[in-house]
């Protein structure tokens, strides 16, 4: 991997060993021939792969013998251009200690300086042009280095050697803070008053100037690494609900930057794991359980130390990261107290990240905007990550993650196009070893999404240097992902969502380990993949699936029990239509008089209940995630959701945590088994008549649907013999669910799949059908 400081690193332990001969890089990897004596060069060979530099990852060294030259020296040769490009590209890397060393010495020359990185951290992905990773092909070629900076670049003993990104006050990237008033909404009434162009003087100007606004309650655009985050004081009421306001958020949390861990600690539990996610080197956004408000200690800011309430309404969690850029620092220093910074974009756009895309999209948004003059080659959203039965589990992968590969085994046989599903969206290219998941790009439902998708399978083909001779796609014939593949004039492979969810669960837990078949393929195993919405090879709507599954192939083995779904897509966003089709299927003579959910969605119930009983623009669906849209519409909890999957998550909050009681749902030993999730909801009925509380019935809700679960894996078992269990799909995303399903599947000695690498919701889906095309192929 290229941009890690390998050549450096062999060059000192060379020398330090007495050794004469080279090291290079090339499009295919790091190459070094050494001479010297036998225990010299074992030495080098051994200390090269336990010694490697931090961002470093070796995944394959190959020696030989080769004649001696009678070399006297050790150098570093130059980098060869052109050729096959197959060196991989390294994630940007949050500031390393060394660095922020210097950002606080007055007596360093980057004293303060925002765009300090070296060898071990700073960009790489989101400003690399091509490769091999020099600085011509990276967005730094504009800056010309001083000759300060020309003589650390040159020097093999120094950090910043070859550090492409390498600059200081004199020759790098210069900040500035451009104050916006708007008078109306149009952008050519913006009057902007320019604050430090150059100079420490000037850049110092800049960031307290955008401290100041913070603190007095507006809001700032930052530039950041991979595109531009929308800022604002987490402490205040009043600017978290501008921010929401503007940018068209009525309840989706917010996530928040702490200066530190111990920040981190006054507003949430965190634990080792999560301690070891918020400071690793990728920073992701960590979800993590919050706490009751506690007082800060003195020094550390104005405020009581709890966000508002506007940050993340009604939500047990809260999404926390750590700084991961130099200006991040001098910020969270500067406000001294947290402060929201989410992406910035508007709605479900993707995030800006060309300079005058965001202040035209940001500018009806942002008081002000904290900018630079490093452009941004390819954008990359914050990855979001939580901690479950002590691993990582990603929900978003994106900046700090990709486009680091995952290792396939076996090879691909063809390099192929995986192009994902719709909501979520990544695309996959994979050839021999390496399965290339890009960063997440959105929900593609517009315009601006689609070409963000298109013009980054283009940029990973260029930069990965992958022609591919087929394409992977989801069923579902209206999917942009779909119809984009058609496009492409290649062989298709049609792969069904939820087998794609089971492959990629697969896939991320190492083929291998699960065991090949004779034809390549990994498996079988019972899958249970539970999400929202999945084209079923039936044409109906999938998601509460049991599939008996290999890479090349799936068996639907059962399924929840089909309901309509009132007006399609309309059910999705209002789940008290849900409620309807659920209760007159469980109750086909009329549900119990006094339903609160009927009587606040009068007089629309009738209509919508007859729809569901006619089938008229009421589609069936087996969905995992519209039966706890369902029973959350039932609790009151919500009857219309502003982002998806909000009903199930504010469900799962709701739920008591020491509650043990469950329902039961019977399970028909038909061909597939059928799980009738209407028992659940007659059981929820019946707590509720009795004035059960809500927060019990959602937890033996959550019980229930475990047991059910389980019980189903076991009597798939005693039919196929099989004692793994895959699990994916979006509904995992809930943490309660996911635990207690893993620990009753494990007492009943299942070996338990789950993912970590890639999310279990649609931003797997790529991986998925990437492997599953690869199996078919080979």
């Amino acid at each position: 991997m290229q941009g890690v400081g390998f050549r450096p690193f062999a060059y000192s332990l060379a020398t330090g060993l007495g050794l004469a001969g080279l090291v290079g890089n090339d499009a295919d990897g790091v190459f070094a021939e050494v001479e010297g004596t036998p225990e010299a060069v074992r030495a080098f060979v051994t200390a090269l792969r336990r010694q490697a530099p931090p961002l470093a990852s070796i995944e394959r060294l190959a020696t030989e013998p080769m004649p001696p030259t009678g070399a006297r020296e050790f150098v570093i040769a130059p980098s060869e251009l052109g050729g096959r490009p197959g060196t991989l590209v390294a994630a940007d890397t949050a500031t390393c200690e060394d660095c922020l060393a210097e950002l606080d010495d007055p007596a360093d020359r980057r004293f303060g300086y925002p765009f300090i990185n070296c060898v071990n951290c700073g960009p790489r992905f989101t400003i690399t042009k091509g490769v091999p990773y020099d600085r011509p092909l990276t967005t730094m070629a504009a800056f010309t280095m001083c000759a300060a900076c020309a003589a650390e670049y040159h020097d093999p003993a120094n950090r910043r050697f070859h550090a492409q990104p390498t600059c200081c006050p004199a020759c790098g990237p210069r900040l500035r803070l451009s104050e916006t008033r708007l008078s109306d909404t149009r952008l050519s009434d913006m009057r902007i008053s320019e604050i430090g162009v150059s100079g420490a003087a000037a850049t110092a100007a800049a960031v307290s100037g955008a401290g100041r606004l913070l603190k007095d309650g507006l809001v700032v655009a930052v530039k950041g690494i991979g595109g531009y985050h929308l800022a604002a004081d987490a402490t205040s009421q009043q600017a978290a609900a501008a921010l929401r306001s503007r940018k068209h958020r009525e309840d989706k949390p917010f996530a928040v930057m702490v200066a530190g861990i111990g920040e981190a600690r006054l507003l949430c539990e965190v634990d080792a794991v999560a301690a070891r996610l918020l400071t690793s080197r990728r920073r992701p956004i960590v979800l993590l359980p919050r706490l009751a408000p506690q007082p800060r200690p003195a020094g550390t800011g104005a405020g009581t130390g709890a966000v508002a309430d506007a940050v993340a309404p009604g939500n047990s969690r809260l999404g926390v990261m750590l700084p991961y850029t130099p200006l991040h620092h001098l910020l969270l220093r500067e406000v001294a107290g947290p402060i929201v910074l989410t992406s910035g974009n508007v709605c479900d756009e993707p995030i800006a990240y060309a300079d005058d895309d965001a202040i035209g999209r940001l500018g009806t948004i942002a008081d002000a905007f904290l900018l630079h003059d490093r452009p941004i080659h390819i954008r990359a959203d914050d990855s979001v990550v939580s901690a479950v039965r002590g691993r990582e589990s990603v929900i978003r992968r994106a900046r700090g993650y990709a486009p680091e590969p995952l290792s396939v085994h076996p090879p691909f046989p063809r390099p192929v196009l995986a192009c994902g599903a719709e909501l979520k969206s990544t695309f996959c290219l994979a050839k021999e070893n390496y399965a290339f998941v890009s960063q997440h790009i959105g929900d593609l439902e517009n315009a601006e999404t689609l070409r963000s998708f298109t013009a980054g399978v283009e940029h990973f083909k260029r930069l990965f240097d992958i022609k591919p001779e087929f394409v992977a796609h989801d069923l579902h014939p209206d999917y942009l992902s779909t119809k984009y593949a058609k496009e492409l004039g290649l062989e298709l492979v049609g792969v069904q969502h939820h087998h794609a969810h089971i492959a990629s669960c697969l896939a991320d837990n190492g083929l291998a380990d699960n065991g090949l078949a004779d034809n390549g393929a990994a498996g079988p195993v019972i899958g249970v993949a539970f999400d929202g919405t999945g084209y079923g090879t039936d044409g109906t709507i999938w998601g509460g699936e049991f599939l008996i599954a290999d890479l090349r192939g799936a068996l639907r083995a059962g399924h929840l029990a089909p309901v309509p779904m009132p007006g399609g897509a309309a059910a999705i966003r209002q789940p008290w239509r849900m409620a309807a089709a659920y209760l007159d299927a469980a109750y086909p003579d009329g549900p119990p008089d006094a339903m609160d959910v009927a009587r606040r969605n009068s007089p629309a119930w009738e209509t919508i209940t007859a729809m569901a009983r006619r089938g008229v623009n009421a589609p069936a669906t087996s969905s995992a995630g519209r039966l706890f849209d369902a029973v959350a519409a039932l609790l009151g909890v919500r009857d219309q959701v502003n982002y998806e999957g909000q009903a199930a998550v504010e469900l799962e909050q709701l739920a008591a945590p020491s509650e043990r009681g469950s329902y039961r749902a019977r399970i028909e030993l038909s061909d597939p088994l059928t799980i009738h999730g209407t028992d659940l909801v007659r059981a929820a009925v019946a707590d509720i008549a009795a004035g059960v509380s809500a927060a019990v019935i959602a937890a033996r809700f959550h019980n229930a649907v475990a047991d059910m679960i389980v019980a189903t894996c076991e009597a798939l078992r005693e039919r196929s013999g099989l004692g793994t269990v895959a699990l994916s799909g979006g509904v995992f995303q809930n943490q309660r669910l996911l635990e207690t399903v893993i620990d009753q599947l494990a007492e009943r000695r299942f070996a338990v799949l789950r993912h970590s690498r890639v999310p279990c919701n649609d931003g797997g889906i790529s991986l998925g059908q990437a492997v599953v095309a690869a199996s078919r192929d080979r």
